[in-house]
């Protein structure tokens, strides 16, 4: 994102611009999407770091057309970059889920290219491979996915990361509906990175799907204590109770709490936290 055009008259531009590209980071950072974009849609001549950044507001808003629209547009000025690859693939992957299954079909296609092309890209990038690994493992064959190549994957995860393997190789187990290896390759992960709060609320999660209630909220007490007040911890008890049908309560009062919390782009987006709130509210 750092990089600005090689002509001299656009670079002088993108120089005098660039405290508002800033100012626009730190308003995504902050997660106020509409401010962020309105700073970005009045700078004058953008260049690809202005649209990626215009295209992960626009994600983050849910808007996932003019986020393909804008990132089309970062990567054809920086084709090499990696980041906005994937940025671009994710966003395809979010217009298949919400399409048409005409358009879908197209979508899944375009979702599948950029992510192996940020792979391509970046072979060690940990966020590309695991988005990949996720689209091998839920698209049919004649979409391009397949658990062969999703298993290749994971072996590729495990190289770059050996703490990342065993929670790629969970994923995939629990995919495969082998739940008890599922389970040891998630305890193992958390075992190869004990401080990492997400891997033990991944472990509550499943539990949770397993019905295993007590251990499950073990889980989450654990969790609790490594990151007391962390909303992504509290968006996840939430969703769990929810799916559960169990303390619905205790995950309203999550909720509204999240929605009042300063998060992230990192954390799942409050518009989600406000369906699973009018959803427990009786719809």
């Amino acid at each position: 994102m750092k990089r600005v055009g090689a002509l001299l008259g656009v670079t002088l531009v993108l120089s005098a611009a660039s405290p508002e590209l800033n100012q626009a980071r730190k308003l995504y950072e902050l997660t106020e999407f509409e401010q962020s974009l309105k700073i970005l849609q009045a700078i004058p001549v953008k260049d690809a770091a202005v649209y990626a950044l215009m295209g992960r507001d626009y994600f983050m808003n849910g808007d996932y057309k003019k986020a393909t629209d804008v990132l089309e547009k970062a990567v054809a000025a920086e084709p090499e970059n990696s980041d906005y690859a994937l940025w671009l693939g994710r966003a395809y992957g979010r217009r298949a889920e919400t399409s048409n299954p005409l358009s879908a079909i197209g979508h899944a296609s375009k979702t599948r290219q950029y992510l192996e092309r940020a792979v391509h890209l970046n072979p060690r990038d940990i966020d590309a491979l695991n988005d990949l690994l996720e689209y091998y493992m839920n698209a049919p064959g004649f979409m391009g996915g397949g658990m062969d190549k999703a298993k290749a994957t994971v072996a590729r995860i495990a190289q770059v990361d050996p703490a990342e393997g065993p929670w790629a190789e969970a994923m995939l187990d629990e995919r495969r509906k082998e739940y008890g290896s599922a389970e040891e390759h998630l305890r193992r992960a958390i075992d190869l990175a004990p401080h990492q709060v997400g891997r033990v609320i991944e472990l509550a999660k499943f539990l949770s799907k397993q019905g295993r209630y007590q251990e499950a909220d073990q889980s989450f007490a654990r969790a609790e204590q490594m990151a007391p007040n962390s909303p992504r911890l509290m968006y996840a008890k939430a969703d769990s109770y929810i799916k559960a049908g169990r303390k619905l309560k205790e995950a309203r009062e999550l909720l509204e709490h999240y929605l009042s919390a300063t998060i992230t782009p990192d954390d799942p987006p409050k518009a989600d936290a406000r369906k699973l709130l009018h959803q427990i509210q009786g719809g």
